[in-house]
């Protein structure tokens, strides 16, 4: 027999032949990306700075521009930056990641292979998401510098005033 339509949803419904919840249980599911060399790849940015990024299987090995990361980031507050993703997400030592970064200065490009790790680590196992969402390493970190204006020392500063 024919049953009567109350809402829009339950027209959407009648006339698609799949309920709300089977809709948002596909919509929810998330698929790894991994290109055919089982990578996965992602764009972190930061500042000035953007990081193309490559995640694989491996023993940790983090090669930055060519470089060995303790090399390229000498300093280790930079190191323990682009740590911060693994150990949160607990893939400590599991990936070995392949990056190349351009523009800005140091810190800023340590935030934007963070933020590439990050997104890179979410594509290649998409159950760590949680974690890093959590944890704010998804969000893009959209402070920049402020530009300067004329009339202006800086963006802000003014010349010093004389009366006279």
């Amino acid at each position: 027999m024919t049953e009567e339509i109350k809402s829009l949803d339950a027209l959407k419904d009648a006339v698609s032949g799949v309920t709300a919840a089977e809709q948002v249980q596909a919509a929810i599911t998330r698929v790894p990306v991994r290109d055919e060399l089982g990578r996965s790849y992602a764009t972190g940015k930061r500042k000035d700075a953007v990081a193309r990024v490559w995640i694989k299987p491996g023993s940790g090995k983090v090669v930055i521009n060519g470089k060995e990361m303790n090399i390229y980031f000498a300093r280790p507050v930079l190191q323990m930056i682009l740590a911060q993703p693994f150990s949160i997400a607990g893939v400590t030592g599991e990936f070995d990641v392949m990056a190349t970064v351009k523009g800005g200065g140091l810190s800023g490009q340590a935030g934007a292979v963070k933020h590439g790790i990050s997104k890179a680590l979410q594509l290649y196992e998409p159950s760590l998401r949680a974690a890093l969402k959590a944890a704010g390493f998804l969000t893009r970190d959209s402070r920049v510098v402020e530009r300067k204006k004329y009339g202006k020392a800086k963006a802000r500063k003014s010349f010093q005033f004389s009366k006279r």
